[in-house]
């Protein structure tokens, strides 16, 4: 009966060492796959041949840390990329006008002729607005993104906002050739948003209008289940060079050339500016048909 007792506690014994063996060696081999996917940075995940004793459950839960750093690693990594292009552009799109600046003040110092110095007073004024607009941008754009910027929500009419700011733009229409079809409602049409807000999305939008747009230009406003729905349309003349998923992209371009004086931040803003409102902003392309699409919310 004792030899039976000591029989069985002597298999029992030798059983947890063995258990307590095979722990102890996934512990260390659980320790050396961490050093190696913090060293390689890897993407692997860790590896258990022993489920028992908690084992498999501390294996799994330090799979979902390793998980959770992953993604934050390769969110860091986005935004480092992002921030780098951000410097990358702004650099170029501040560097452009003032390096005509410079060039037009000193052809500016070695001419005499009045008629010349008139050209190149009006092609440097035309650039130091260029730079302040791309300053104000920029500003703008920095508030919008680190959330400081105060927006006061209250009645506004889109309808006469929409007015204004189409006739506001007249002397740009005229000199681009363009003759806006515009059909707007009678009387107002109330939303919940703030005046200078809306006229600046408007104000974004008809300068990429003008800055791509072709001749023809169609701009309405109507009431869509309980939302005020503006829609600016324009023909484009080469539709293949836009993207359309990256209209509301920051510093995104369609065409560079013709963009030399933006950030191309102005569609970014429109769709912050449009969030604070609680509304929507989308855009299309049909054919060569660019259309924007702006969506309030009625009072």
């Amino acid at each position: 009966m004792v030899t039976g007792l000591a029989c069985g506690f002597g298999i029992l014994a030798v059983i947890l060492g063995l258990l307590l063996f095979k722990l102890i060696r996934q512990i260390r081999e659980l320790e050396r796959q961490i050093r190696f996917l913090e060293e390689k940075q890897s993407n692997g995940d860790l590896v258990c041949d022993v489920r028992f004793g908690g084992i498999g459950k501390l294996t799994d839960t330090l799979n979902q840390v390793f998980a959770q750093q992953k993604t934050k690693r390769q969110q860091w990594i986005r935004n480092e990329n992002r921030i780098a292009q951000t410097y990358t552009n702004l650099s170029h799109d501040i560097r452009t006008p003032l390096t005509s600046l410079d060039g037009y003040f000193q052809l500016l110092t070695q001419t005499q002729e009045p008629e010349t110095q008139v050209r190149y007073l009006r092609i440097i004024q035309e650039r130091i607005h260029a730079l302040r607009d791309i300053l104000e941008e920029l500003f703008a754009f920095t508030r919008l993104e680190s959330r400081t910027y105060d927006l006061k929500l209250e009645k506004c009419d889109f309808n006469a906002i929409m007015a204004e700011t189409m006739f506001s733009y007249y002397d740009e229409w005229e000199r681009n050739g363009i003759c806006p079809a515009v059909d707007l409602p009678e009387g107002q049409m109330v939303v919940k948003g703030n005046e200078q807000a809306i006229r600046r999305i408007l104000q974004n939008i008809i300068k990429n209008v003008l800055d791509h747009g072709g001749s023809r230009v169609s701009v309405t406003l109507s009431a869509q289940e309980g939302n005020a729905s503006a829609v600016i349309a324009n023909e484009v003349e080469r539709p293949e060079e836009i993207d359309v998923d990256r209209i509301f992209e920051r510093f995104y371009k369609a065409d560079p050339a013709r963009s030399r004086n933006s950030t191309g931040l102005g569609m970014a803003i429109a769709k912050e500016l449009t969030g604070y409102m609680n509304g929507t902003i989308t855009a299309s392309l049909e054919g060569n048909v660019f259309q924007i699409r702006l969506t309030l919310p009625m009072i």
